[in-house]
């Protein structure tokens, strides 16, 4: 009884092993989402059971919702893309965390030692809706157990957005509204 459990434990995690390293593959190195197609790409792979992200919608990336913030929030003075090889939280590209990520410099944050989110705010894209709400959860936990870390976040399918503190609840919004 005891070998065929192992047996039965060992075939099951190499499966699983197999599965999981078949899938990160299979992944499109820098997705490019709409928020309404990746939503509505990861229900239907949900619903047809498929393990994998469905692959997001042409067009959207976190520099083009960057682009696009800037256009409203007038004080977003700069936008930096961050590359796998200077993300600070060596995150980019990462299975289940973000496929592309861009920081945007606020002009009414004087802080010049300011980093990432902290210099305004970070545009971060995932290939599912539910990775970028696992990440949002994993924020907002550090925020609430140490208020130094506390941000505002802005979760908008695949996207989430990471607004510096330094700013008023409605400056902030500003970044929400544009993003949505």
């Amino acid at each position: 009884m005891r070998r065929t459990t192992l047996t039965l434990l060992t075939t099951g995690l190499l499966a699983a092993t197999a599965a999981c390293s078949s899938s990160t593959t299979d992944r499109p190195a820098a997705p490019t989402p709409t928020l309404t197609a990746a939503a509505s790409a990861a229900g239907t792979a949900a619903a047809t059971g498929s393990p994998k992200a469905a692959p997001p919608a042409a067009g959207q990336d976190a520099a083009a919702i960057a682009a696009k913030i800037k256009k409203v929030v007038h004080t977003a003075a700069t936008t930096t893309n961050i590359t796998a090889a200077d993300d600070p939280n060596k995150l980019l590209g990462r299975p289940h965390q973000y496929t592309s990520a861009t920081v945007i410099t606020d002009s009414r944050i004087e802080d010049a030692n300011a980093k990432g989110a902290d210099r305004g705010a970070t545009v971060e894209v995932f290939a599912t809706a539910e990775d970028a709400k696992a990440r949002a959860a994993y924020i907002e936990a550090i925020g609430k157990a140490q208020p130094i870390f506390a941000e505002y976040d802005f979760l908008h399918g695949t996207v989430l957005v990471r607004v510096a503190k330094a700013l008023t609840p409605d400056q902030a919004a500003e970044y929400d509204k544009a993003a949505g």
